[in-house]
């Protein structure tokens, strides 16, 4: 994987059910989901998952790849 590429992850907090509170990581575009403690930890393990499964796939960058990093935005309903 040469060069700069961006993908785009959403960070929710969940509380499991022992009553602790994770920070699930979810990378939308390729479909891969990882956690952590902090939103730290859940940003490095979904970066070390998508470069596993990039790693095995790496042809699946060539489909979702974009030039310039996402924006999002919130809305209140």
């Amino acid at each position: 994987m040469k060069g700069r590429h961006y993908l785009d992850i959403v960070i929710v907090k969940e509380r499991l059910s022992t009553k602790e509170d994770v920070f699930v990581a979810h990378c939308t575009s390729l479909g891969i989901t990882s956690q952590g403690s902090t939103i730290e930890k859940a940003t490095k393990n979904i970066k070390e998952a998508i470069d596993l499964y990039l790693e095995e796939f790496p042809e699946k960058l060539n489909e979702v790849e974009m030039d310039s990093p996402p924006t999002f935005s919130f809305v209140e309903v």
